[in-house]
């Protein structure tokens, strides 16, 4: 098996404004939470619900499928998180939006968030919002991020237990702001990649 490709570590980035925020939009999702962020135990259920999806969207896009990866909290075991998967689908262009969104709009996913200056980056949504389905193209960084990450947290309880420490922290001090919430824990983020071997 080929081993995977380091990536570098994220770049520093500011949350995003409210403005930035509205601009990724797609449709009629508000921009911001509409009720406080929530972390929750691990829920043994999880891989389970991944089992599902991933049925259902290799269904619809068959060959397409470049990779599909449970990521996020919701990926370790023991973790706790938001009630919510976080699925990685890799494709050969996310830009191309026909390629794939009608079929997956056929299988119960709504296009809810694009950005194409990261990574060309597409976020589709399950109608009860129970699964964040985040497109990326090949090779891509970001992906790769998402499985190291996802790989040392299974298999290095401290570092788990840290960041579950952080997770509570910051949906307690930014609960009604994903974008804060989301920053507040990309300095530990950071550091449990640098302890994984990616560098800048």
């Amino acid at each position: 098996m080929e081993a995977m490709r380091i990536p570098p570590l994220p770049a520093p980035a500011a949350p995003l404004t409210p403005g930035q925020m509205k601009l990724r939009t797609v449709g009629d999702r508000p921009s911001e939470v509409t009720k406080p962020i929530t972390v929750s135990a691990y829920d043994p259920e999880w891989p389970h619900m991944y089992a599902r999806e991933e049925t259902r969207i290799r269904a619809a896009l068959g060959d397409r499928v470049i990779a599909l990866d449970h990521v996020g909290s919701t990926a370790v075991p023991d973790l706790p998180a938001k009630d919510r998967l976080d699925i990685d689908l890799i494709v050969a262009d996310p830009a191309d939006e026909n390629a794939y969104v009608p079929d997956l709009t056929a299988a119960g996913y709504t296009l809810r968030t694009r950005e194409p200056h990261w990574y060309e980056h597409r976020c589709l949504w399950t109608d009860s919002h129970d699964v964040n389905l985040h497109v990326f193209g090949p090779d891509c960084d970001e992906y790769l991020r998402h499985l190291i990450l996802r790989d040392w947290l299974r298999t290095h309880p401290a570092a788990r237990d840290r960041y579950a420490a952080q997770k509570y922290e910051a949906a307690a001090a930014h609960p009604l702001s994903m974008a804060n919430y989301v920053g507040s824990k990309a300095a530990v983020i950071v550091d449990i990649l640098k302890r994984a071997g990616l560098r800048d």
